[in-house]
């Protein structure tokens, strides 16, 4: 397959899931709150791409949401180019993925992550992953969503592929990404009216902080956005509305 066909595919479903999980938090919030949405530019003197980061605050369900859409392209710094495959032997690159962080309300909603990306040099792949942080345990959410994900990869290759493959590839990102659209509907549908104290909050503020380190001491693709000329606003979306630390 053309690579440019494969940049098109991957591009445009990233951007259709945009919509979907945009369109799925708004049904939850009852279309009572609309996104805010910017476009960027990665940068301001050529053409290299850019993307769109949609927020919304302070809804009846999610206290914050960001839902950013990326396509980016240019050449990698030379500092980075020997960790990224196939960088070394062209620093050209392309790029494009989504990814999503809901911080909630309620403090018995954990808050949930998502990416998912496709990344071309002289060689191509995609990448990325889904994580929920529970400020309150729940060891039934919890084997739940492994379980979930199990089953959703073991509907592609019990083992994973030695080779890549775009077509079985970009079958599973997709999966991947419908299956974090069912996940997060379900446990705000099962959790969205459970009662919650001033304590649970607190709880949930301090679990915040921790998130925030996390996000900006030893998250990877923070980092590497930051360091690379990303769009600061969409890269640090990520950051909860209110934290605190003890």
């Amino acid at each position: 397959m053309d690579n440019e066909i494969k940049k098109d595919l991957a591009s445009n479903w990233f951007k259709l899931l945009q919509n979907a999980i945009c369109n799925d938090i708004s049904r939850l919030e009852k279309n009572k709150i609309k996104f805010k949405s910017t476009f960027w530019q990665r940068s301001k003197d050529r053409d290299e791409g850019g993307g769109e980061y949609r927020i919304i605050k302070n809804g009846k369900i999610f206290e914050k949401v960001g839902v950013n859409f990326s396509k980016v392209y240019g050449k990698f710094p030379k500092k980075f180019q020997k960790n990224i495959p196939g960088a070394s032997k062209d620093p050209r690159f392309w790029a494009s993925g989504i990814s999503i962080v809901m911080h909630m309300q309620n403090p018995h909603i954990p808050a949930m992550h998502f990416n998912t990306r496709y990344i071309c040099t002289t060689q191509n792949w995609f990448g990325g992953g889904m994580d929920v942080t529970p400020s309150i345990k729940d060891k039934k959410e919890e084997s739940n969503f492994h379980l979930s994900l199990k089953k959703m990869c073991d509907r592609h290759n019990k083992t994973y592929y030695k080779k890549d493959n775009f077509e079985k590839d970009f079958k599973f990102v997709r999966d991947v990404g419908v299956t974090f659209q069912m996940i997060f509907n379900s446990i705000i549908e099962n959790k969205t009216k459970k009662k919650w104290t001033l304590k649970d909050k607190e709880m949930q503020y301090i679990k915040r902080g921790r998130y925030a380190e996390f996000n900006l001491l030893y998250d990877r693709g923070t980092k590497f956005g930051l360091q690379t000329g990303g769009n600061v606003e969409g890269i640090l979306m990520s950051l909860p509305p209110v934290a605190k630390w003890k």
